[in-house]
């Protein structure tokens, strides 16, 4: 009986050994958001337990939250300079490092997430944005495509452009530039006090991101209105920045598993985020804010505003030009399809 037990523990340990990684390696990342923030929160914490599984065991990160280690807004350049391996964003946050990623971020009037999804992996977009990352050494991996958001919480009513002029707004990117040019003052509040300024109106409105998001953050407790469409974000990407010596430090192999493991990240969020929506909005509504679209006279001249901010960034950043250049050309050339298949609706 000893010599069998011995035997099985013996072959239970050669069985261990031929599955188990060679070196295991640990690493921290941290989030510009929250952990408990609504869909983004847990998403670099699901990339992480994916990779873990894909690699066997062989790369385990500790997902950390904003503030963890550095501010928010820190976190590109900890990542950049090594002090932090790893980090989860939204991309437009790093438009002052790398302008591009503004037209990634948001692109106000851009394409919906389908072509969104195609134009970065089908497209040539992310070999386009890495170039961008290159002289920071820094590796971007595209792993949360977020849909439409909202237009944005409102304490004032806007019937017409003017209403515009002067208004308090935190609004990110391209469309704080755009709200910007036509006379509103904008500026960007991380998300964990944008609560807090509306209430106190510091702000008189802000834009965070869709429905499922934003009432998972309280703003239909302190505004009076709540406006579509998000002609700012019509889509927009999340990623994992991870610094480029320690990219290197990996094999082949598990960066496409880190690759796959953003695959399959963006699927989840993606049905996530389109299930969400509509218990979201009716909350909102049983709260007591007025959910309307923005008129179509504002929406126009905002596309026309916008325009301008697109050709004057262009003018300043190459591989911003490129970008937009390839963007806009592949959403009139995959248009095509969306138009022949265009069924009617009553």
């Amino acid at each position: 009986m000893k010599k069998r037990l011995a035997a099985a523990l013996a072959a239970a340990s050669i069985l261990a050994g031929a599955v188990a990684p060679a070196t295991a390696q640990t690493f921290d990342l941290q989030s510009v958001f929250g952990l408990n923030t609504p869909s983004i929160g847990p998403s670099p914490k699901l990339w992480a337990e994916r990779v873990k599984l894909m690699t066997g065991g062989k790369v385990t990160i500790n997902v950390h939250g904003a503030g963890d280690f550095v501010p928010p807004f820190e976190v590109f350049g900890a990542v950049s300079s090594g002090a932090l391996p790893m980090g989860f964003d939204w991309i437009g946050y790093w438009a002052n490092q790398i302008p591009v990623a503004n037209l990634v971020g948001s692109m106000p009037f851009g394409p919906e997430p389908d072509i969104t999804l195609a134009w970065m992996f089908k497209g040539g977009g992310l070999e386009i944005i890495q170039k961008a990352y290159d002289p920071h050494g820094v590796v971007v991996l595209p792993c949360h495509l977020v849909g439409a958001e909202a237009g944005g919480w409102f304490n004032k009513e806007i019937n017409t452009v003017d209403d515009l002029k002067g208004l308090n707004m935190r609004i990110a990117g391209l469309g704080g530039k755009t709200l910007a040019r036509m006379g509103a003052n904008t500026q960007l509040v991380p998300a964990g006090e944008i609560f807090v300024s509306l209430e106190t109106g510091r702000i008189d409105a802000a834009e965070f991101s869709a429905p499922q998001l934003d009432v998972g953050l309280g703003f239909q407790r302190v505004t009076k209105y709540y406006y579509f469409p998000g002609w700012h974000q019509p889509s927009s990407w999340d990623s994992i920045i991870i610094n480029k010596a320690v990219w290197d430090g990996f094999d082949s192999d598990t960066q496409q598993v880190m690759r796959e493991a953003c695959f399959a990240n963006i699927s989840w969020n993606l049905a996530d985020q389109v299930n969400a929506q509509a218990e979201a909005i009716k909350t909102i509504r049983d709260a007591g804010v007025d959910v309307r679209r923005f008129p179509d006279e504002v929406l126009l001249a905002m596309q026309a505003a916008a325009k301008e901010v697109l050709a004057e960034e262009a003018k300043n950043d190459a591989i911003f030009a490129e970008a937009l250049d390839s963007l806009t050309a592949y959403m009139d050339g995959v248009g095509e399809w969306a138009r022949l298949q265009a069924l009617p609706r009553d």
